[in-house]
C-alpha cells in the first residue's frame, strides 16, 4: 500500500511538473535569468504548490499521525551547518548549469531525451557515491 501511495504521488508530482511546464529547461533556465528575459512562472508554480502542502501539513499535524506509518517523522535538527550549506550550493549549481532539478529530470526520462538520460545517470551516480562516502553508523543511524 505505502509504495502505491508512494508512485500515485510521485506521478502526480510529475504530472504537475509536466503540465506547468516545470519540465522544461529552458522555462526553469528563463526563471534564474533575472538579467534579461526573466520568466516568473517558477515562482508562481511554487506559491501555488505552497497552498495545497500546507494545508495537508496543518490537516497531518492536527491528526497526529500519518495516513500510511505509524508516526510523523519530522526533523529536529534546526542548525545550518558546512554539509548543509555545500549541498545546497552543489544542488543550486546543478540545477542552474542543467536547467532541471531531479524532479523533473525524473520526469523527462518518459521523453527518451538523451539530455534527460545523461541527467539521470548521472544523478543516480551521485547519491551512490554519497552512499558509500557517507555511510551511516551502526550506533547512530547518522554518517
Amino acid at each position: 500500500m505505502i509504495r502505491l501511495a508512494a508512485f500515485l504521488c510521485g506521478a502526480l508530482f510529475g504530472l504537475g511538473l509536466v503540465v506547468s511546464d516545470m519540465a522544461n529547461p529552458a522555462r526553469v533556465l528563463a526563471f534564474l535569468d533575472v538579467s534579461d528575459a526573466w520568466d516568473p512562472s517558477l515562482a508562481l508554480v511554487m506559491l501555488g504548490a505552497l497552498i495545497p502542502s500546507g494545508a495537508a501539513y496543518l490537516w497531518i499535524r492536527a491528526r497526529g499521525t500519518p495516513l500510511l506509518a505509524a508516526s510523523l517523522h519530522i526533523p529536529t535538527l534546526r542548525i545550518i551547518d558546512r554539509r548543509l550549506v555545500i549541498g545546497a550550493a552543489v544542488f543550486g549549481l546543478g540545477w542552474g548549469l542543467a536547467g532541471v532539478c531531479p524532479g523533473p529530470a525524473i520526469a523527462l526520462l518518459g521523453t527518451g531525451q538523451p539530455f534527460a538520460i545523461i541527467f539521470a545517470t548521472a544523478m543516480i551516480a551521485g547519491v551512490l557515491l554519497h552512499g558509500l562516502i557517507h555511510r551511516p553508523t551502526a550506533t547512530t543511524g547518522q554518517p
